[in-house]
Parts: C-alpha cells; structure tokens; sequence
C-alpha cells in the first residue's frame, strides 16, 4: 500500500506521529516547561486561523490546521511525559521516615518477604514496592487497604556488572520509584480503605485466584492456568517460563489479543440467540461489549487486556455500524489514546511487540492467504491458524533479536499445536467455574461433572506443558546470541515490509529500497563486530558470591581461576587471594602487581600485604562481608592505596 494511501485512508496514524515525537524527545532532550506551553499555543493559533481563511487562501494554506494539531499533540505527549517522569522520581526523605499509603496490588509472595505495590500518599506521592518480612498479617492483605509504615525508601539500582537488565528504567517504565524493606514492627494497618477502579479489578482477581485453588490443580496447572485466564504470572516457575520462551510460545502466558479474542468468541457464543441482524443484535453486541469490559476488570485490567479490549470494542461498534472493525485505523486509535494517557508504554517491550504483532497479522495474513485457498472449515481453521501465527512472528521477530538476542527455532510448529490448546483450555476453564459456583448444592450430578471438567482441564494442561517442555529440549530450540541494534531493527524492518510489499506489488522502487536497507543492516553488523570492544577480565557484583569471568559480545566466559594465584592476563599482573596463607611469607621487595583482587577471606592484613605487593589498585570483591570490607577500604585510603569495592562501586574491569 503506498505511502500517501496509508495516511489518507489512517487519520489516527497522522494523529500518534506527533504524540511519539513529543515522547521521544522528551525522554532524551530536556525542554523547560514555557518552550512546551509556547508550542501548545502556537498550535492552538494555527488551528484558529485555519477556521477563519476564506476564498483563494483557504486551499494553499490547507496545512496550518494540520501543523496545529501537530503542534498542539506534540506539546500535550510532552507535558504527559513529564508529569508521569515526577512521579517516578525517587526524591525520598534521606533516612528512615513515616509513610502512608494504599496497597495498589495483590501481595506477591518472595522466597524471603511479601512484596506489596504500594501508592504513598504522605508525605510523598508515590509508587513504590515495600518487601514486608513474611507473617500471616503480611499474606492476609488486600488491595485497597492503608498502611503506615516507617521505612528508609530508595531507589532502584543495578549491580553495575556489564551485562546487568536496566532495573532502575524498567521500573521508571511501570512508574514505581522505589523500594524499602520493612519488618513485620515497623508497618500496620489503618483500618482505612479505598476502593478506585484499578483497587477494585485488583480484588476481583484476588477472588478468582482463590476461587482457582478450590479446583485443587498441581502448582504448574494453576500457574499456567491463572496466567493465561488473569493474567497472574506470580506463580510461574523460573523453569516454566525458560520453557516457553524457548518453545517461542511465551506469549501465551500473558493475556492479550489471542486470550481476550478467545474469551469474545465465547462470550459472542453466549449472546448467539439474539441473532444476526435488527435491534437484537444491536443489543447482542452491546451485550458483548459489557461482559469482555467486565471479564478485563476481573482480569486486573492490565496493558495488554485493555488494549485487546479497547480494539475488541472497536470491532463490535464496527459491526453495529456495518463497517470494518480491524484496521490500521483502530491500531493507531488504541496506540494513540494509550500513549497519550500513559507515554512510558512507548518504552514497554510488551506494548511495542503487542502492536508490532497485530499490525503484522494486518499486513502480512491477507498476502498469505491468497497462496492458499482452503476447501474446507477445518483446513481454513488450520490456514488462518498458520498465516496468523507466521504474521506475528515475521513481526515480531526483529524486535526480539534487539530486545532478547534470542529467537526460537520451532515457533512455527509449536504456535500450531499450542494455540489451538489454548482455546480448548480456556473454553475447558468455563464449565469448571460454572459448576464450581454451584457446588455448594452439594449435588451428585454436579460433583461429577465438576470433576470430570477438572480432568479435562488438568488433562489439556498437561498436554500442552508437554508439548511445550518437547519443543524447548529439541535440539537448536534457540537461536542466541544474536543482538541487533537499534540501528539494525529500523533497516531490517524496513527490509521485510518493502520486500513483503514487493513480492505483492511486483514494483521495482520497494524492492530497491528494502535491498538497500538490508546491505546497510549487514554493513552496519559488520562495522559493529570489528569496532567492538576487546574481551576483559571481570570481577562481577554477584551479591555475597565471588564471581570473576572473561566478559566479551555481552556474554560471560567462565575459565578456571585459582583460588589463590595469578588470573589469566598476558600483559598485567592481577592476583587473587582468598585467605591469608601468603600473608606468613616475606619479601625483600614488594612484586609490583596492577590488580590484587581480595575475596572471601575477611581478616586480610594491608600493612602485610603492601610488604608482599605493590598493586595500583585493590579490588575486593562481593564475598567480603560488609563490615569486613568497610574496614579495609579504610585502612587502604590511610595509606593512599586506590581501592575498588565491587559492592558499593559496581563490577571491575581489565581489558585485555
């Protein structure tokens, strides 16, 4: 479709290109408050002198209205911007202080603690996340519930090893600042409580999962079954989700278009006998409308159920009004409403693949079906099925080699077995709720249709887990290592729509410019491999570990090293000790070392060791106990030694 077609045939595309501006610029050039109210009102000039031009000026200067609203969207993403960055600042009280707040979520429970998302109210308004220490007052909690609480608030921080996730940032994403520790005397309830739309749709979600347990699964089939109908990943396991990453089917883990367009068709179904046409169905779809906004609320009316929602109401208003409800149109109206309502999602790898996935469906499923016509349902159910999942993937795929560095091999076969699962599971789950609800009749009948829907449930659980944990242990499950900058996914994704829409168009200029594209996406690979940093020598920050490896193409390179002895180095000395053996023998001259890396070993004596070594630097490492470590970092800047503590300064590095 050419360039011109799409922006005159999507008004809301034209309408998001000045709201993404003003995020973008906002999030990485700071613009003082007067430049954006400046720009607001020369917007709001320019729509006003379009209304008035009258004659033979009304045509050439057709375009100040549009430079208005542009002017107009783009101040108002910035104001947006900036309003949700305040909240997310961690401008705490330095030290430890009375807070009051309400619980926003449900409590999460953590090997060590309870975790609770909490709103502050005083004497600060924010987001932030208190690690409670475990008792039974911590785990019987409910969202919407007031506490005060006296806590020393931080910020997040990484380990500043160099392959560390950007915590701090992912957090300033979900708009929480902080986090405390707070044992079980320094917090207690007010007796307060508030009740918002989000504190609400967090309760019913608090219910159902209860209501889950009576069903009285394995922990992997409530887990998988409360993530998939709620949206609730708290009880996934590490090797559960490793799992269906690799099997290239984690999105179904999280609620989105596929699980929300699976619970419309069931509820559609429901609501089938008001028909097809007249008043009836205008009440059928409004019907419709209702319950899918109720089932987001129960569902906690996360991101991606409100996006799939929104579109999904979108589509039934589309069908009253006899027009089509999926387009690129509608994609850009829900990015538009959310990043303007919410602009750190522009930034939210979910978000970014949700729609990146859907736009491809829109682009890619209607020239993949015409390579097929099927004869049948069943073959057209399989078709659809293989030409939607594919158009996600061809999507979505370059946004994970920049995000993950990874992308699974066996996507294709695994999103054929493991969707269809899906909707047999989630149509399996409404019976069992069904009759679960009426269980306290204490029916024969109804006890035996309860169980026998908990054996097909359990049953199309534990088929799917195993397809899952097969494809993962198939042989390359995973490409890896294969990260792609930033760079790099503009020219690929241009490579791959331009081409797609050669193939269709048969035109010469997409495919010029999408060779063009992929020649600068293998140029600026190459560029990159040859300017990339050397291999070094790290000491990590791994919390109360000793961890030292060769870090090079972003990974970790584990070698052998000596407890105490040289590390491998050919051209600086650096030695590591870990006890005080050493410490008995002498030397006429100190040995002139570049690193000495002191781990493990707490009572290490500096006088003695600067009469065995002379080092530029004494890195002591994240094994050290703390108190033990202040102490030698002491001693060392007495005696004008350099110091480096892996813990307070982050990981340290030796090129090679």
């Amino acid at each position: 479709m050419p360039t011109l077609t799409i922006f005159g045939k999507t008004p809301f595309l034209r309408l998001i290109l000045p709201v993404i501006a003003g995020i973008a610029v906002a999030a990485y050039i700071p613009v003082i408050q007067r430049v954006i109210l400046l720009l607001a009102l020369v917007g709001l000039l320019l729509m006003l002198v379009s209304f008035f031009l009258k004659g033979e000026w009304q045509y050439p200067l057709r375009w100040l209205f549009g430079a208005g609203v542009f002017f107009f969207l783009f101040s108002l993403a910035l104001l947006q911007y900036q309003e949700h960055e305040k909240r997310a600042e961690p401008n705490f009280i330095s030290n430890e202080a009375y807070y009051i707040g309400t619980l926003v979520d449900i409590p999460e429970a953590k090997p060590r603690s309870i975790a609770c998302h909490v709103k502050t109210d005083y004497p600060v308004n924010k987001k932030v996340i208190l690690y409670l220490q475990q008792c039974d007052q911590a785990r019987m909690l409910m969202p919407g519930e007031e506490l005060v609480f006296r806590a020393r608030l931080q910020p997040f921080q990484n380990f500043g090893n160099p392959d560390d996730f950007n915590y701090p940032r992912f957090m300033k994403i979900k708009g929480v600042a902080g986090s405390a520790y707070v044992p079980t005397s320094n917090w207690q309830k007010t007796g307060r409580q508030r009740l918002t739309l989000p504190i609400l749709s967090q309760r019913c979600r608090a219910k159902v999962l209860t209501f889950y347990h009576s069903f009285q699964l394995d922990p992997d089939a409530l887990a998988f079954i409360s993530a998939i109908t709620l949206g609730y990943k708290a009880y996934l396991s590490d090797d559960l989700q490793e799992a269906f990453r690799a099997s290239g089917t984690a999105h179904v883990l999280a609620v989105s278009g596929l699980h929300v367009g699976i619970i419309y068709a069931v509820i559609n179904l429901l609501f089938s006998f008001l028909g097809k046409r007249g008043r009836p169905f205008v009440v059928r779809q409004l019907l419709v409308i209702l319950t899918l906004w109720a089932y987001a609320l129960i569902a906690g009316m996360s991101a991606p159920i409100t996006r799939a929602s929104f579109m999904l109401t979108v589509y039934c208003v589309g069908r009253i009004l006899k027009r089509s409800g999926f387009t690129y149109n509608t994609l850009a109206a829900a990015a538009f409403i959310i990043l303007l309502f919410k602009p750190f999602s522009l930034f939210d790898v979910s978000f970014l693949m949700s729609f990146m996935a859907v736009f491809a469906i829109l682009f890619f499923q209607p020239k993949l079906r015409q390579l097929y016509t099927p004869r049948n349902r069943v073959s057209k159910f399989f078709g659809d099925l293989s030409t939607i999942s594919l158009s996600a993937q061809i999507g979505v795929f370059p946004l994970v080699l920049y995000f993950f560095g990874s992308f699974p091999t066996y996507f294709f076969i695994a999103n054929l077995l493991i969707v269809p699962l899906i909707s047999l599971v989630i149509y399996a789950t409404v019976p069992l709720v069904a009759v679960s609800l009426f269980s306290f009749l204490q029916s024969p009948l109804l006890s035996w249709l309860e169980a026998l829907f908990r054996w097909v449930l359990k049953t199309l659980i534990n088929i799917v887990l195993g397809v899952v944990q097969f494809t993962e242990a198939l042989p390359f499950a995973q490409v890896t290592d294969q990260h792609l900058s930033l760079t790099q996914l503009f020219f690929l994704l241009f490579f791959i729509y331009l081409f797609a829409q050669h193939l269709m168009s048969r035109r010469s200029r997409p495919l010029l410019v999408a060779l063009s594209s992929l020649l600068l996406f293998f140029a600026i690979g190459i560029h990159e491999r040859i300017t990339s940093e050397p291999p070094r020598l790290v000491v990590f920050n791994a919390p109360s570990s000793s961890e030292i490896a060769i870090f090079y193409k972003k990974r970790r390179h584990y070698v052998e090293i000596p407890t105490n002895g040289l590390l491998p180095h050919p051209a600086k000395g650096v030695l590591r000790l870990s006890n005080g053996e050493l410490e008995r023998f002498h030397a006429e001259e100190p040995l002139p070392l570049y690193t000495l890396i002191l781990s493990e070993y707490r009572y290490f004596n500096v006088d003695r060791l600067l009469s065995l070594f002379l080092p530029e630097v004494i890195v002591l490492d994240s094994s050290i106990p703390r108190y033990a470590a202040r102490q030698l970092q002491a001693e060392c800047n007495e005696r004008g030694v350099a110091v480096h503590d892996v813990t307070v300064d982050g990981a340290y590095s030796i090129f090679y």
